[in-house]
């Protein structure tokens, strides 16, 4: 995918906007819009934006994961274990 060719001004998306939207569900590839020569925002499918926010949501647990290793709080697999083992049995 070209970037180059994904950058459009606010005034054809005005004027365009029933076919980029059909363009962008089947390409699937965002639009930049921009304002007086200056990229001011980026369009995109719905499908893309959820998966994009998934991944975001991914990269935020593996951090937060890597972090908490760093700062050594961490437990091992057996404690865990049986500390999931002695919570299932009080129900």
């Amino acid at each position: 995918m070209k970037y180059s060719d994904q950058i459009k001004p606010v005034s054809y998306l005005k004027a365009n906007t029933a076919e980029i939207l059909r363009r962008m569900n089947e390409r699937r590839e965002p639009l930049v819009i921009t304002q007086n020569g200056v990229a001011k925002a980026v369009l995109q499918d719905v499908a893309s934006y959820e998966q994009t926010q998934e991944t975001m949501s991914l990269l935020k647990v593996l951090a937060l994961g890597s972090r908490q290793i760093e700062e050594g709080k961490v437990v091992s697999a057996d404690a865990a274990i049986k500390r999931l083992r002695k919570l299932k049995a009080r129900d």
